[in-house]
């Protein structure tokens, strides 16, 4: 079946017969339209339980994508859907493209300050599951993986990984997000679970050659 978040088109036939949803679409802009209309098609059928991903630093962060992420938390709490939201740290796969298009380069920019918590796709899909055979619980804890990061720590494992013999110069992000980035408002507070493999183990998992410390 085909639907259209964020023109609205398809929702009410998609959702119907399905007492449990997970809203997991979203891009670079326009998740705060794809939730209005995502709620106002599941107020006209039989939706008991909406799960909505969000991202850590929503309500923080000075950048549009984590704004229309915060819009999106906003239009499901006050759509009368029972719901729960569960904010979560990039994910390994998402890390790793973006270093894979960074290490194309002989000379790799590493974000002075930068930090991460990045989290594996499986433990963000078991957590997701868990909640969706559980009841409405509103804002759960936000869900990251067991170690905080930083882009240096995050690059070196990578080349080490991919055994890129490759450089590294320190940058330093510019303006109100950079500012954010080093403040780390882009990590989870408390409450939180960290939880899943590490990024070590993550690019072990991916490229099977030894990886040593």
């Amino acid at each position: 079946m085909l639907g259209d978040t964020v023109r609205g088109i398809g929702l009410q036939a998609a959702l119907s017969n399905a007492p449990v949803v997970i809203h997991l679409a979203g891009g670079a802009k326009g998740d705060d339209l794809a939730a209005g209309h995502l709620v106002s098609a599941a107020l006209t059928t039989d939706v008991r339980h909406l799960i909505l991903i969000s991202v850590i630093g929503a309500d923080i962060m000075p950048i549009n994508y984590f704004r229309t992420k915060l819009a999106a938390e906003e239009a499901v709490k006050t759509s009368g859907v029972p719901y729960t939201i569960i904010r979560v740290a990039q994910v390994h796969d998402f890390v790793r493209g973006a270093l894979g298009v960074l290490t194309k380069s002989p000379l790799i920019p590493v974000p002075s300050g930068l930090r991460l918590e990045p989290v594996s796709a499986e433990t963000v899909a078991q957590e997701l599951v868990a909640r969706a055979l559980g009841e409405p619980s509103q804002r759960v804890p936000d869900l990251a993986g067991p170690e905080i990061l930083d882009a240096h720590q995050l690059v070196a494992h990578f080349q080490r990984a991919r055994a890129l013999n490759t450089w590294t110069v320190p940058v330093r992000l510019p303006g109100a997000a950079g500012r954010a980035y080093r403040r780390g408002d882009n990590l989870a507070g408390q409450p939180v679970q960290r939880r899943g493999e590490t990024w070590k183990e993550y690019p072990e998992s991916v490229f099977p050659q030894d990886v040593n410390d």
